[in-house]
């Protein structure tokens, strides 16, 4: 099982939770944290961290596929 748990919520962010480096276009990285969440909307003044902008002003529900029996 993995240490690092990515979700998607509906409407919101990517959860990040777990020990993960996250690295920019260019190769510079972020302080590690044990969880953060990701902006998928691009409107954060956080970026590339969600700070709650998104919230009455974005939608998206994202759910994995399920696998064919």
């Amino acid at each position: 099982m993995s240490d690092v748990q990515i979700k998607v919520l509906d409407n919101g962010p990517l959860r990040v939770t777990g020990t993960v480096e996250l690295v920019d276009a260019e190769g510079n990285t972020y302080p590690q944290k044990a969880a953060f969440s990701l902006c998928r909307c691009g409107m954060s003044s956080k970026l590339p961290y969600c700070d709650g902008t998104h919230k009455g002003k974005f939608e998206s529900v994202v759910r994995a596929p399920k696998e064919s029996e």
